[in-house]
């Protein structure tokens, strides 16, 4: 298990960003919500899909972090420059926290959902959890909430592709 800081440093393809973010206690969502705003990168990202290129990361994007408290995952929503959804991928995590200079992180679980705007979600690196399940990386307890938290969003949350998309707008727009 790794720590991941919601810098996006590991991204190196992002020359210049400007990072926003807030805790809220709000019906839409109890945690964090921040706005990554991609100013320049050295390269644009491209993630195949259908055959079709998907832009994820250019000069102008915008990747909404939300990661709510007491769940066990953190969605980042990966938006073009007029803020509609390319792709939102989704990390399922362990334990989440803030560091002292007030950057959240969460301990990822190796297990991610990938969502795309036409409603199909990819369940991705299921071969990485488990590997780290059978190296004793992590304990069984882990390995169940990952699988349990990637089904409960796949059953709730990511089931109707327009009611997230309206969840996504809504958070965007009453927070930045």
């Amino acid at each position: 298990m790794y720590k991941c800081r919601l810098t996006y440093d590991e991204w190196k393809c992002i020359t210049s960003k400007t990072r926003t973010g807030k805790e809220m206690d709000t019906p839409l969502l109890k945690g964090y919500l921040g706005l990554l705003t991609i100013n320049t990168v050295s390269e644009k990202q491209v993630w195949k899909y259908n055959g079709n290129d998907i832009v994820v990361c250019d000069s102008g994007y915008h990747w909404m972090t939300i990661l709510p408290k007491n769940e066990y995952y953190c969605m980042t929503v990966m938006m073009d420059e007029c803020c509609e959804m390319k792709v939102c991928y989704i990390d399922m995590i362990d334990k989440q926290g803030c560091d002292d200079d007030g950057v959240p992180y969460f301990y990822d679980l190796y297990l991610d959902l990938i969502v795309y705007p036409d409603g199909n979600v990819i369940v991705d690196d299921m071969d990485e959890l488990q590997a780290a399940f059978k190296a004793g990386e992590i304990t069984e307890a882990q390995y169940n909430q990952a699988i349990m938290t990637s089904q409960k969003l796949q059953e709730g949350l990511l089931a109707d592709i327009e009611k997230f998309r309206n969840y996504v707008k809504a958070l965007r727009t009453n927070a930045f």
